[in-house]
């Protein structure tokens, strides 16, 4: 019987949050008819169980390094795609999923939608949504053959809740591909605290900060916040104030906060892409017609120096 594949992930040991994002996705297309729900990891029994308990029916694993370049992937991938019998395979708009969506679709002579917010089945065949035009517009795509390929950006779907009594079958696939590409070493980007990804309360900065110093007030606001992260627009990741590893739009980070503070961001629909989950978004900005004003669900017509110093001895007394 079809259904669907998921290219799970591992970092660190442990599963990535981004592919119990894809096994929710693939949950709710079991429940439009697209039938039941593999997933594929570069891992072992404790990465295949985790999957297992966010809604994989079977899990196929293999020996490779979690770290492996796609192509050494490819076979693994290849030989669960065949034994499960999927029609739909689902992978995270990722290093990882860049490379192997294409890769996949190349391989099948099929097609791949790239970085999609929304999948469905419609008439008995996938239906993925995605940005075009930079932001400005949604493109929706379908296909013609099997397999049918996405990749889907992070924190576009719930993740179930885990269940620890779920229970499902475990095979391991023994194929590895040769990698033509040789890592010579990787480099981390440096942080502190809560990942930016999963902050419930996300303050960025953009250009009309003036300078760098402008993010040494946000730090402190968000340093009076519960689990606040800082963030920046591309603008002020390319003027050298802020990290581009914090940068959140469409060639940077997507966050989905409860609360989305833009300091002095105009509201680029680049920017707004990897921000437009967010529950409530707050504006602070001198301009009353800026995009993020107009998006906002509180906005503060005023220069961010006059407004976050009070705001941070405010919130100083409530704590």
């Amino acid at each position: 019987m079809p259904g669907t594949l998921v290219i799970a992930e591992v970092i660190d040991g442990s599963v990535s949050p981004a592919s119990f994002e894809l096994l929710g996705a693939a949950r709710k297309l079991a429940d439009e008819g697209a039938g039941p729900v593999a997933a594929f990891v570069a891992g072992g029994d404790a990465q295949a169980q985790e999957l297992i308990a966010h809604g994989a029916d079977t899990v196929y694993t293999s020996s490779a390094d979690p770290s492996s370049l796609a192509e050494v992937l490819l076979p693994a991938v290849d030989a669960a795609i065949e034994q499960s019998g999927a029609t739909i395979v689902l992978i995270a708009q990722s290093s990882l999923g860049r490379d192997l969506g294409p890769l996949l679709a190349f391989k099948h002579n099929t097609g791949v939608a790239m970085d999609s917010t929304e999948v469905k089945v419609e008439n008995g065949r996938l239906r993925a949504t995605r940005s075009a035009y930079g932001g400005n517009a949604r493109a929706e795509h379908t296909w013609k053959s099997d397999p049918q390929i996405a990749t889907l950006k992070a924190k576009s779907h719930d993740p179930l809740e885990a269940d620890s009594s779920r229970s499902g079958d475990i095979k391991a696939i023994d194929a590895v591909g040769e990698a033509r590409i040789r890592v010579l070493s990787t480099e981390k980007a440096e942080s502190t605290g809560i990942r930016l990804e999963d902050a419930p309360i996300v303050v960025a900065g953009g250009r009309g900060l003036g300078d760098a110093s402008g993010f040494e007030l946000l730090e402190q606001l968000a340093g009076t916040l519960p689990s606040a992260a800082v963030a920046a627009s591309r603008a002020a990741c390319d003027l050298g104030w802020f990290p581009p590893a914090l940068q959140v739009g469409l060639t940077g980070k997507t966050v989905s906060p409860n609360v989305y503070i833009a300091v002095a961001i105009s509201g680029a629909s680049q920017h707004m892409a990897g921000m437009a989950g967010s529950k409530n978004v707050v504006s602070i900005n001198k301009d009353a017609d800026a995009n993020m004003v107009k998006v906002s669900k509180f906005a503060v017509i005023e220069d961010y120096k006059k407004i976050i110093p009070a705001l941070i001895e405010e919130i100083k007394k409530l704590g």
